[in-house]
């Protein structure tokens, strides 16, 4: 009876995770090592990432996203190493995903201005559910807080290796990127059926410009530079757009994005497919090579009265030597740092 309880539960779950599918930060350009193996080492010399996701905050069981890394740009050999720790949770059953990566990027330099950069992550990822959390039968019938079935599940997580690669292209005032994730495809089902429900390979393309500004009143108002960009998902049959800018006024920087694809997809007839205008707010701290983002998620589509939007913060920290200030600058990709 309780294996039976037990297959059926998880049969449950695992068809509930065909749902779920990697983490989506709106601030993608303050995560730069989950978004593209290849932003590996795009930073003056040290760089540490603190990212956190809590979408839909007016669902039960919402989804959480968090998120630390850290990168080197090591010059000398042209090369930039990484670490990516992220957790994932889903759902009001403890549905998690642990995942610590290794990543590394290569820079190739075409000419005076221009760069190529392909990177590699590899990846360990933990995934299991809180059965703590679900209540049985016989604890309606009893009203117990614990059930007789808990002893039957015992330690169900499921683990697996995970690949991506990517590679970036850019100059002094745009960059090109494209990410292929999940290339192994791993099995994250907690029955252990590969059919069931294998982690599909995901797509990813970025791209922007940076167009600086000049004169007299730019300089008065402590102007720099607007940032346009597009950034584009597609994982399955699911896929996503985002379309913004960003307007950097020292110390603050301001983005509006657009998420959706109404012009060429729709959920069904006579839906576009809308799904939420992101509105941005960063900061950057004078003199500390700190950077701090909130941005919000306002949901447009169908579901806009439900879940809550979703809310998102940044803390980026770059440092390094006086000499690497002064020699690495040409290796800053010109993209936004929220």
């Amino acid at each position: 009876m309780r294996s039976r309880t037990k297959i059926f539960v998880l049969m449950f779950l695992s068809s509930f995770q065909l749902l779920g599918q990697d983490i989506r930060f709106s601030q993608f350009y303050a995560s730069p090592l989950y978004s593209n193996p290849a932003f590996t080492g795009t930073t003056l010399e040290h760089r540490f990432v603190m990212n956190y996701r809590n979408q839909w905050p007016s669902i039960p069981g919402s989804f959480q996203s968090f998120q630390a890394s850290y990168d080197y740009n090591a010059d000398v050999i042209n090369s930039g190493f990484g670490l990516v720790m992220s957790r994932q949770e889903a759902g009001s059953f403890g549905l998690t995903t642990n995942t610590v990566a290794f990543t590394y990027a290569y820079r190739f330099r075409l000419n005076r201005s221009l760069y190529l950069q392909p990177g590699l992550k590899f990846g360990y990822s933990i995934r299991g559910i809180d059965f703590n959390k679900l209540v049985f039968n016989d604890q309606l019938e009893s009203k117990n807080t614990t059930t007789l079935d808990v002893d039957a599940f015992g330690d169900d997580n499921v683990s697996y290796p995970d690949i991506n690669a990517g590679v970036l292209l850019y100059a002094a005032n745009y960059w090109v990127s494209a990410s292929m994730n999940h290339i192994n495809e791993p099995n994250q089902s907690l029955l252990g059926d590969e059919s069931f429900s294998a982690l599909p390979m995901k797509f990813t393309f970025q791209s922007g410009y940076r167009f600086k500004l000049s004169g007299p009143l730019v300089k008065r108002l402590s102007a720099k530079d607007i940032t346009v960009a597009l950034h584009y998902e597609t994982q399955k049959k699911f896929d996503q757009l985002d379309l913004g800018a960003y307007y950097n006024h020292e110390p603050f920087v301001f983005g509006f994005w657009y998420r959706g694809i109404p012009m060429f997809k729709r959920y069904e007839a006579g839906i576009a497919n809308n799904d939420a205008f992101i509105i941005l707010v960063g900061y950057s701290v004078p003199d500390r090579n700190l950077r701090i983002g909130y941005s919000y998620d306002v949901t447009v589509s169908r579901l806009i009265s439900e879940t809550g939007g979703a809310h998102e913060f940044s803390l980026i920290y770059e440092f390094a030597s006086k000499r690497k200030k002064r020699k690495s600058r040409k290796f800053i990709v010109p993209c936004a740092k929220f």
